[in-house]
């Protein structure tokens, strides 16, 4: 088994395309180091719609390659040993990103299914429903979400400071930590989410559902409407009761 965080990031700014270029190969490097001091083998890298290839030495520690992808109806996490290295903002769909990803050995993630995003309503064949670690997606209805889909749960930290990856990870069982080897893994259903839940972290993940609730991007499912059928024991074809107005107190 492997401790991967399968969704952080190499800058925590956007906007600034030119700076953020000259940041990346350092954002990469503090990120793989914060990661291995933290008990992590691995993380895969999931800028927004591009994907850059780091080099941050040594042998005891995998960054893996990934992308996340803005689709027309929210993000999705492309993960595996071929990511395309851009993709047009808001273009394409669920469905063609989770082709796209599958043409390329890669896996295909609903990313933090209930904030800014209704991805978890397209019908695509995603590989797995990722458990977010800024916990703005209450747990219950991701764990639901992923057993009406019949998919796995994975554990990503959506890191964009180095300090925040591994709040949340994912134990994957696969002989080697490559690339194929965690994409076949999530496709498979080898991989368990792990959530870091100490007092630290579920204050910050209080303030973030503060920040991204008043920026109106959390999603709330309807709930289910309680039953309507008859009481038990009663006969839905009786005519009902005659009301004391004719005498008949209804009773046997």
């Amino acid at each position: 088994m492997f401790a991967v965080d399968l969704h952080a990031h190499t800058r925590f700014f956007h906007g600034f395309p030119s700076l953020g270029r000259a940041y990346d190969p350092l954002g990469a490097r503090l990120l793989a180091r914060t990661a291995k001091y933290r008990g992590l083998d691995g993380v895969v890298t999931t800028n927004h719609d591009y994907y850059r290839e780091f080099d941050v030495g040594g042998e005891s520690f995998s960054l893996l390659p990934g992308i996340e992808v803005t689709t027309t109806k929210g993000h999705v996490l492309v993960v595996g040993p071929d990511p395309p290295e851009r993709t047009p903002q808001g273009e394409l769909t669920p469905e063609q990103v989770v082709e796209m990803a599958h043409e390329r050995g890669c896996a295909a993630i609903v990313a933090h299914p209930f904030r800014n995003s209704t991805v978890r309503e397209a019908d695509a064949d995603f590989d797995a429903i990722e458990v977010n670690g800024k916990g703005t997606d209450p747990a219950e209805w991701v764990e639901r979400l992923a057993r009406d889909r019949g998919l796995p749960l994975v554990g990503g930290s959506d890191a964009h400071y180095p300090v925040e990856v591994g709040r949340a990870y994912t134990r994957v069982e696969t002989d080697e930590l490559t690339p194929e080897g965690v994409a076949a893994a999530i496709r498979d259903g080898r991989v368990e989410p792990h959530v870091d839940r100490s007092p630290s972290q579920q204050v910050l993940r209080r303030a973030y559902k503060a920040i991204h609730g008043q920026k109106g991007w959390l999603e709330h499912p309807a709930p289910e409407p309680p039953g309507l059928g008859m009481p038990p024991g009663e006969d839905q074809n009786a005519p009902p009761p005659r009301g004391p107005e004719t005498g008949d107190s209804g009773r046997p």
